[in-house]
């Protein structure tokens, strides 16, 4: 996509890089998943908060599709029915978000990632991915994270198809990050040699956003880094 079609400087965008600035949420806790269930600083709700860049794409699932290219031997494009021919599996797990909300036990339906990797091929010099999505957002992690166990290309929550709200037709889950790690409405997966910082990542969130380290931010302590908000996107996978 061009320049033209970056998602546009909002409110929310501003708050939340302020946010990253004072370190909003941070408690300089830390806590082990066999020590406890609830990640330090956050709180247990009930409901699923909708929070997004102020876009909601509407595609349907005929019209939804999945690029998965980069470092790998077989590039992919997936339809909705493409996806639902693949091995489908059925993950219980919690989220986290960064705005410090958790939510326990959410099942979902999918395609693993590991699975994803396998077909495509991906090629032992890709270290990290890339992720866009329907609405320009991108985000960005360590290959071992995409491929855990408990990562899926997910379609369905609580036995119902995803809603639009929610990023369906089809999101990413890897519930072991915070969930702006989990993109809404995906359409793309590329895998790279080097690592490329995504929407919030370059607004000064935290490259790896692991919530039982507290990596929120990758500044906003005070003696922690300055916050990096120049904007850098991997050529063909720009918002």
């Amino acid at each position: 996509m061009s320049d033209d079609d970056l998602p546009e400087d909002s409110k929310l965008t501003r708050t939340k890089s302020r946010w990253a600035e004072l370190g909003k949420f941070l408690t300089g806790h830390q806590s082990r998943p066999e020590d406890a269930r609830l990640p330090p600083g956050q709180h247990l709700v009930k409901n699923w908060p909708v929070l997004d860049l102020g876009q909601t794409p509407n595609v349907p699932r005929e019209a939804w599709r999945l690029d998965i290219a980069g470092e790998v031997e077989h590039p992919q494009s997936w339809s909705f029915a493409d996806l639902m021919a693949h091995p489908q599996l059925d993950k219980v797990s919690d989220i986290h978000c960064v705005t410090s909300w958790s939510r326990y036990d959410n099942h979902w339906k999918g395609v693993s990632t590991q699975h994803l990797m396998e077909v495509a091929g991906v090629k032992p010099s890709a270290r990290f991915v890339l992720l866009s999505s329907n609405d320009g957002y991108t985000t960005n992690m360590a290959i071992e994270d995409f491929a855990s166990a408990e990562a899926l290309i997910a379609h369905s929550w609580e036995n119902e198809p995803l809603t639009r709200d929610h990023g369906g037709p089809v999101r990413l889950v890897v519930p072991h990050l915070y969930f702006w790690k989990s993109p809404k409405w995906l359409r793309g997966i590329e895998f790279a040699e080097r690592d490329h910082r995504g929407f919030w990542e370059v607004r000064g969130y935290h490259n790896h956003a692991d919530p039982w380290k507290e990596e929120r931010y990758s500044c906003g302590r005070p003696t922690g880094p300055p916050c990096r908000m120049s904007v850098e996107y991997p050529s063909g996978l720009s918002p």
